[in-house]
């Protein structure tokens, strides 16, 4: 199985780290979408050794380069990669404490966005965070040039894809019963959002 590798995950993944140290429950099985090469996975599951790592991805490479890196990693948390598309019915996941997405909703149509709401909606508890990190715009804010750039490039190449509205994500959030809590400015024109879900009354 051949192992991919992502650039960026060098350069975001300590900074992601320092914030997943602070937000995510501190056991119970952490579920990664859009797991990618399977670098991010990997590093936070062996830095956080307790809780279990759930990571997946819609594409069959991914899923053999996630395996691969587990094969080697020194993470006994790190748990067998998913197929995992977000918009299919049925996720097929155990229970989980938390989910994280990273670099996944701008490079997708919306549609896998609401997905992955009514998904956090469906299988987080209560109180339980949903994590996501990438580019994202602001109404108060011109987006930075690079940022501009790199959203012509996604639409140039698919569309239904792009640079999401922080509002649009807030109320999409708000029809899922998770509530943003933290906005946190991250290197290179990222942001991570931390959503919470909502407690429910009996």
């Amino acid at each position: 199985m051949t192992k991919l590798h992502a650039p960026a995950t060098l350069r975001n993944r300590e900074p992601i780290l320092e914030v997943l140290r602070r937000v995510l429950p501190t056991s119970g099985t952490v579920l990664e979408i859009a797991s990618g090469s399977g670098e991010h996975a990997s590093f936070f599951s062996e830095a956080l050794p307790l809780v279990q790592w759930l990571p997946s991805d819609r594409e069959a490479d991914s899923v053999a380069s996630i395996t691969a890196y587990r094969q080697v990693s020194k993470s006994e948390q790190l748990l067998p990669a998913l197929q995992l598309d977000v918009r299919q019915e049925n996720w097929k996941v155990p229970e989980l404490s938390a989910m994280l997405c990273i670099n996944m909703v701008h490079i997708s149509p919306w549609g896998c966005s609401i997905a992955l709401f009514r998904g956090a909606d469906r299988y987080l508890p209560d109180e339980a965070p949903l994590v996501l990190y990438g580019p994202y715009s602001f109404a108060t804010q011109t987006l930075a040039p690079s940022n501009a750039a790199f959203d012509r490039s996604l639409r140039s190449r698919n569309p239904e894809w792009g640079i999401r509205e922080l509002d649009r994500l807030i109320e999409l959030g708000q029809h899922h019963a998770l509530r943003l809590e933290e906005t946190l400015t991250m290197p290179a024109n990222n942001h991570m959002l931390v959503f919470r879900k909502l407690l429910q009354a009996v």
